[in-house]
């Protein structure tokens, strides 16, 4: 169904669009159902009645309706609506008024036809509101269309995976393994045909001439089909069967039972086939194990399916680039050429998270076109090289898929690739070795990347050279599952704080140990997280100690697709080698930079900088501890409504109330209060019924813990764990912020104000101070080594403030810097209505106000040097460098 907001464009509601279809479904009148249907959908009352009454309907029998260019619905109880609807499309009274849906009904089941996209509906009556998207171009919605150069987009994949999702249903205990190798059969058949294997259109034709229309015999031909497609002798068979050509390569080598079908799933068989596939490219497999698997199995999973723009930034990089560069210094050698040509024979491609194969497909791809170019340089320099043929073998990309439909597909993706290339060394010159039989579809093998041993998968050897590449799944530390967290036990067994590590660690970790001694190189894709926060001391503090570096990298970059459920997340390249290279590359914003190292910031640094938790600061500022961890079950917390309450029944309680404000207390705008006691005032304060009753009722829960030191506590139970409070003022800084935020919101509070320990506090701090931890330089410091709470910054003072490198100012820069906060301050004060998060929502932030902290962001860093900085890398490498400068200092103090 499409993605569609609950009010989508052009006016229509689509909540109420599908609470009127339920409606509709639930007692049908057959009468009255087509004009509710297309009132539902907002076509013109007056309109729908002139229908009704005959004016508009242009159908010749009984009670069929038939509006031009609108519809042509039918009401039949007893016929085949299948046999009825393909009747309707043959016939040339109804199709000549263009009507743009074809409904036929039983009032228990629908079957429609989109006559613009040939989309069919095949569904039972009470499923409709589910399927609402089908009728929107009623509305003058068009449904979402992915715009594609090959005529074998993802509509091919959305069909597949209706095909997989109904001869599932029809075959509820058939071997899961035996459907997914049986779709991957269909789908090779679906090929060939288009691409010259078999005869055009020879396998859906086959189905449609000597399969019966129900279905009934279409298993027992299909097995009949896969036997002979997998035999060279096939005398016993009728010709028509024989008439296929032999296939095997592994890929109908074995009998697998075929699933039984119904009149839908062959019909949907043969609309499948009905589709051009011959210009299909490997998008289309990471589409269709998206729109196949399901969706709880892939979020399990962490498949985020590859692009081809996003798998040629890691292949360039890792193999590409190189290779193209010695093309180019061979050019007029013939001995280069050829031993170009034999280098490229000689390589290895390594995916251990493999998916359905798109980055083995486009790296194989690649290749092929690079010795096609070879081969032209060869014929230009010596007529021998007349005859070229590829000799780039399926058997040297590897591969490991855990989900075992994703492993069949990969298997399958290289051999339509590799018919692709045949196809193509064809064109250029004249021949080109021959598809069928198929050879084997590379090494591809279904299993665990984290707990096989990879060079089982992929053997090392000194005469060839491999590349280690993918896109393995991401999965933070909190939201892997029992399994995963083992995988990850198992592979940092024995490192300090693995726990916290995101899943996709394990293939960087595993990589290392692989190409570690070795001239082989790795590079994966990931979420930025890896690189944030604890997790780089983590991670590449060991696999640096190994003798690796950083290649070359990708920073954060938005990673969109077009599979279904297009997952856009923000994401990194990281290339890792042996330390061979004297230039790296680092790519900022998609433009190349050759730095001499990157470090595991993916900044142009020392790499072995890793920036620590500390609970001394690093500069000369103040402390900034958490705010007051009540530990009180609750019982200190107030509403407003009780806090009123409690004042109305007890005016002497106001002075044991205090404003109590975290984090989302702060950004929100939201009131709390809390109850708080000081020790002098304990035997005023349990004066008042209410607050003695809410003391003993902290006593009582401290006392139940098991922990001995809140059992402790019980001796002040009057009083929150922690009793800090300004003298005058404190600064409150929120424990977590959106990612989309220019700026941490931060402010002043007054002294009656507590501040709990969901937010940091700096108590009674010289003004000075809120402009360093609200400036850009800052901000820019806590996106590099914070670490993350979902997609949100999670703020650390032992992380991003104490490590934070702030120069000593004078007395005379501190003034400067006031003044610019007592103006940001003013500008807040002039927006009294709006709270933290909607004044610092980057797209309403006033302007006045964005303007001020802009300011403030200058006088900043003119604090570090003269010089205006002009990119959030540049400010970065220069924090980088005095933080580096500052621990060696420290160091050597002693």
């Amino acid at each position: 169904m499409l993605a569609l907001s609950s009010r989508a464009t052009h006016g229509m509601n689509i909540d109420t669009l599908e609470q009127n279809l339920r409606k509709l479904v639930t007692n049908p009148d057959p009468d009255q159902f087509l004009y509710e249907l297309l009132l539902a959908y907002e076509q013109p009352r007056a309109s729908i009645t002139r229908l009704q009454k005959g004016d508009y309907n242009l159908a010749k029998r009984g009670t069929d309706v038939l509006w031009k260019k609108k519809v042509y619905f039918s009401h039949e109880r007893h016929l085949d609506l299948h046999a009825l609807i393909d009747a309707i499309q043959q016939d040339t009274a109804i199709t000549r008024h263009a009507p743009r849906f074809l409904i036929v009904t039983t009032m228990q089941h629908l079957v429609a036809v989109d006559t613009k996209t040939q989309d069919t509906l095949d569904i039972e009556l009470v499923d409709l509101p589910k399927h609402f998207d089908f009728f929107l171009p009623w509305a003058g919605m068009e449904k979402q269309q992915f715009q594609s150069e090959n005529p074998a987009d993802v509509k091919a994949a959305e069909r597949m995976g209706r095909l997989y999702d109904l001869i599932h249903a029809d075959n509820k205990a058939f071997d899961r393994h035996a459907l997914n190798l049986f779709l991957s059969r269909l789908l090779f058949c679906f090929f060939a045909e288009d691409t010259g294997i078999f005869g055009d259109n020879q396998f859906t034709n086959a189905v449609g001439s000597h399969t019966a229309d129900d279905g009934s015999d279409l298993s027992n031909y299909l097995q009949k089909l896969f036997r002979v497609l997998a035999l060279r002798e096939r005398g016993d068979f009728p010709a028509f069967l024989q008439a296929f050509p032999y296939v095997n390569g592994g890929l109908f080598e074995k009998d697998y039972p075929v699933p039984q079908f119904s009149r839908k799933s062959r019909k949907l068989i043969l609309e499948c086939g009905a589709l051009n596939w011959k210009a299909i490219n490997p998008d289309i497999f990471g589409s269709m194990i998206q729109a196949v698997v399901h969706d709880e199995q892939r979020s399990h999973l962490g498949m985020h399916y590859t692009s081809v723009v996003n798998i040629m930034k890691v292949i360039e990089p890792l193999f590409l680039n190189e290779l193209a560069e010695e093309l180019g210094k061979a050019a007029g050698n013939e001995g280069k050429l050829v031993k170009l040509l034999d280098r490229l024979y000689h390589l290895r491609i390594f995916d251990p998270a493999c998916g359905s194969g798109n980055f083995l497909i486009i790296a194989y791809k690649e290749l092929c076109k690079l010795e096609i170019a070879i081969f032209r340089e060869l014929q230009a320099l010596n007529t021998k090289w007349k005859t070229a043929k590829s000799g780039i073998r399926l058997t040297q990309f590897y591969g490991i898929e855990l989900d075992d439909f994703a492993h069949e597909t990969a298997k399958l993706s290289l051999w339509l690739a590799e018919h692709q290339m045949n196809m193509a060394f064809r064109e250029v010159f004249g021949d080109a070795k021959p598809t069928l039989p198929l050879q084997s579809g590379g090494n591809i093998v279904c299993g665990n990347a984290t707990r096989l041993n990879w060079e089982t998968v992929c053997p090392k050897t000194p005469t060839h050279e491999t590349y280690i590449l993918g896109n393995p799944p991401y999965l933070g530390a909190r939201m892997q599952n029992a399994d995963q967290k083992a995988d990850l036990e198992y592979v940092f067994k024995g490192l300090d704080g693995y726990k916290n590590l995101d899943y996709v660690s394990c293939w960087f970790f595993k990589s290392a140990d692989f190409i570690k001694n070795t001239k082989y190189e790795s590079a994966f894709v990931s979420t930025n997280s890896i690189c944030q926060g604890e997790q780089v001391a983590l991670l590449w503090k060991p696999i640096f100690s190994k003798g690796l570096e950083i290649q070359f990298a990708h920073q954060s970059f938005k990673w969109v697709n077009s599979a279904k459920g297009n997952a856009g997340v923000m994401c990194i390249i990281v290339g890792l080698a042996d330390k061979n290279a004297i230039k790296k590359s680092l790519y900022i914003n998609e433009v190349l930079k050759k730095v001499k190292s990157i470090n595991a910031y993916l900044l142009d640094g020392d790499n072995g900088v890793f920036v620590l938790k500390r609970n001394k600061q690093l500069s000369n500022l103040p402390l900034m501890p958490k705010g007051n961890m009540p530990y009180d079950g609750g019982f200190f917390s107030l509403t407003t409504q009780e806090k009123d309450k409690l004042i109305s029944e007890s005016p002497s309680s106001q002075k044991f109330i205090k404003k109590m404000i975290g984090a989302k207390e702060f950004i929100q705008g939201m009131e709390r209060w809390c109850i708080w006691v000081d020790d002098n005032d304990l035997n005023e304060a349990i004066e008042i019924p209410f607050i003695k009753n809410r003391i003993a009722q902290v006593k009582e829960m401290r006392l139940a813990s098991i922990d001995l030191s809140a059992r402790k506590l019980a001796e002040r139970p009057h009083q929150f764990r922690e009793v800090n409070v300004p003298n005058n003022n404190s600064i409150i800084i929120p424990s977590a912020t959106s990612e989309r935020r220019d700026y941490i919101p931060m402010a002043f509070l007054d002294k009656s104000t507590i501040v709990t320990n969901l937010a940091f506090v700096i108590y009674d701090a010289e003004p000075y101070i809120f402009a360093v931890i609200s400036s850009r330089m800052h901000m820019t410091w806590v996106r590099a080594v914070a670490g993350r709470l979902k997609t949100d910054y999670r703020y650390s003072s032992s992380l991003c403030y104490n490590t934070f490198p702030f120069p000593d100012i004078s007395a005379k820069q501190k003034e400067k810097l006031e003044d610019h906060v007592f103006r940001v301050l003013d500008e807040r004060e002039k927006h009294p209505e709006k709270t933290m998060a909607q004044l610092y929502d980057p797209d309403k932030m006033p302007e006045a106000l964005r303007q001020a902290h802009h300011d403030m962001d200058i006088a900043i860093e003119q604090c570090y040097r003269a010089k205006p900085f002009t990119t959030d890398e540049e400010r970065l490498e220069y924090l980088f460098t005095l933080y580096e400068a500052m621990i060696a200092k420290e160091k050597a103090r002693g």
